[in-house]
């Protein structure tokens, strides 16, 4: 019999790699802390290398850097009236405080930079403080040369949005992929980066131009590298080591046997339950088996973290708005009979798309956000039936931005409607019955949005109609709406979409201090939960893109700060790197 092998002492166990555990790994061994982090899977990242990378930070640097300043009053009033009653001043507050200096610390002293979303509205424009500008920031695209050995052992990119392994950044590299059939700059910007990436596949084996939140979580594992946190992967946590009404450390099962980590502190950032499929049955709404639903997040993240922090008397929050993380999702066809799942973040908002039910029926405002787009449709199918709509659009408006994976000219279609995935009819009646769909109703839904959109006017719905509208359309549209255009020019095409989500909103409840709380709301000692393993700071609303990782990012540092015995933030000197 193999003998397990000797413990193993730190100051702070840190169970999950994603956005949340990496920060906090990091904060806590700057601030001198010796650290280890134990991620179950054979890689790095999480849910977060997954994921668009961007995060909703109020108050930020780089947006007073660029000459934005907002009242701080202003995200509180808008979270205000966002969450209602289920906004926690004390929480609320404690990550208002902390996000800009969360991205200042960062900055500063570790190898993770920034890039500014200053011009990407919050989604709700008509609500009181909702911010036009300066709340978002998203990682720097990294080399991942940088990362020596360790890009091996990081999480690669989602498949599914991905072209051909090459990862997009949202943005200005994403609209030159959707304008380098008419743009030679965008032409030569594509040439570019597909070139490079080519070369790295032949080279290297997978792609090295990091961006998103591939590199969020290759800058942070890096930093925590270089600050000599011990990474173990292939180590799931077992059980909490719980002494004296107090948690200090747990058990992982490694290859060797199982490892005891004895700890000063436990922060739990393990992915949320996503993939917990009896949870998902007890609280999803609209799954009475537990896989109506298409989860994005890797199928780890099945409540691990959260089920360890209910074993040491903490309590899973589930009254919230919702206890998910809603987000419209594509099964995907990829072969040998897998199915992959693309989230339709921007496609909706393009001008000429519309979503309809099985009735031919529009339901909402189709270039809102995506968590919008899900609470719609779950609202408007009756009960009984299958939750599920469909992406419109005619042969130019795919053509020009795509269709969910059907790419744009010029990527073939043959592929994605030999799979299936991509519907397509000479007419809207020929789609119509090709989709399940009410000719009938189709046609007259078309023919009522046409006469109004060859004016740029949705009176139905408002697209366009809101600063955040403008920002997912087109800008480059030559109509007066970059969000509205009509469908009239055949073939016809459709995708089907379906509940789906980043991720879960319900979580262990939690305190300011990221402290994770009994049934008495007081702090269970030396156990805190950052990320998707805390309840949502927003109460299960979704006010603003980057609301998952914003919170994920501050509230790890958070507990990093706490478990260091680090008081209010402040400016610290010298970066560790810039890279």
């Amino acid at each position: 019999m193999t003998a397990s092998p000797s413990p193993l002492e730190c100051d702070v166990l840190v169970i999950g790699s994603g956005a949340a555990g990496l920060a906090a790994a990091v904060t806590a061994a700057w601030h001198g802390k010796q650290v280890v982090v134990a991620e179950k899977e054979p890689v790095f990242g999480g849910a977060t290398a997954w994921s668009g990378g961007w995060m909703w930070v109020p108050g930020n640097p780089l947006a007073r850097r660029a000459g934005i300043h907002e009242d701080p009053q202003q995200p509180r009033t808008y979270l205000k009236h966002e969450l209602g009653t289920r906004y926690d001043a004390a929480r609320i507050d404690a990550f208002l405080d902390h996000c800009g200096p969360m991205v200042a610390f960062f900055e500063q002293h570790t190898c993770l930079q920034f890039v500014d979303g200053n011009g990407i509205p919050d989604i709700h424009g008509d609500t009181p403080g909702a911010g036009s500008q300066g709340h978002q920031v998203i990682a720097a695209p990294y080399d991942g040369r940088e990362l020596g050995p360790l890009i091996h052992r990081l999480r690669r990119t989602m498949a599914e949005t991905a072209f051909l392994g090459m990862p997009i950044m949202a943005g200005a590299d994403l609209t030159a992929f959707l304008t380098m059939t008419r743009s030679p700059r965008s032409a030569l910007h594509v040439a570019r980066r597909f070139g490079r990436h080519l070369y790295d596949l032949a080279r290297h084996g997978r792609a090295l131009q990091l961006v998103n939140g591939a590199a969020l979580v290759a800058r942070l594992a890096k930093s925590a590298e270089d600050l000599g946190v011990q990474l173990l992967e292939s180590s799931p946590a077992r059980r909490l080591l719980i002494e004296g009404g107090r948690v200090q450390g747990a058990v992982l099962d490694r290859a060797g046997g199982e490892l005891q980590v004895r700890a000063g502190a436990v922060i739990l950032a393990a992915g949320g339950f996503a993939h917990d499929i009896q949870r998902r049955r007890a609280l999803f709404p609209r799954t009475p088996t537990g896989h109506e639903h298409l989860a994005l997040p890797p199928t780890a993240c099945n409540g691990d973290g959260i089920s360890l922090g209910e074993s040491a008397g903490g309590v899973l929050e589930t009254d919230l708005a919702s206890p998910v993380a809603w987000a419209p999702v594509s099964r995907l066809p990829m072969g040998k009979g897998v199915t992959g799942h693309f989230p339709h973040i921007i496609d909706r908002a393009k001008p000429g798309v519309i979503g309809v039910l099985a009735s031919g029926e529009r339901f909402c405002n189709e270039a809102d956000g995506y968590y919008d787009y899900v609470e719609a449709m779950l609202k408007a199918v009756p009960e009984g039936q299958p939750v599920a709509s469909w992406l419109i659009c005619d042969h130019r408006c795919q053509r020009r931005y795509g269709l969910g994976f059907a790419r744009p000219f010029p990527v073939p279609l043959g592929p994605v409607l030999r799979s299936g995935y991509l519907k397509r009819g000479r007419t809207l009646e020929a789609l119509a019955q090709a989709c399940g769909i009410d000719p009938a109703g189709l046609a007259a839904t078309v023919a009522n949005y046409n006469r109004h959109a060859r004016h740029g006017e949705d009176p139905a719905f408002g697209r366009g109609s809101t600063p955040y509208n403008r920002k997912m359309g087109a800008a480059w549209h030559e109509g007066p709406n970059p969000c509205v255009a009509p469908i009239e020019q055949g073939p016809f095409y459709a995708v089907k979409v379906e509940p789906g989500c980043f991720g879960t909103f319900a979580g262990l409840r939690t305190n300011g201090q990221a402290q994770v709380l009994d049934a008495h709301d007081a702090p269970i000692a030396g156990l805190y939960a950052a990320g998707t393993d805390m309840a949502s700071v927003m109460g299960g609303h979704y006010p603003s893109g980057g609301i998952n990782l914003g919170p994920a990012m501050t509230f790890g540092y958070i507990a990093g700060r706490h478990v260091a015995g680090v008081g209010v933030p402040h400016a610290e000197p010298a970066p560790a790197c810039s890279a």
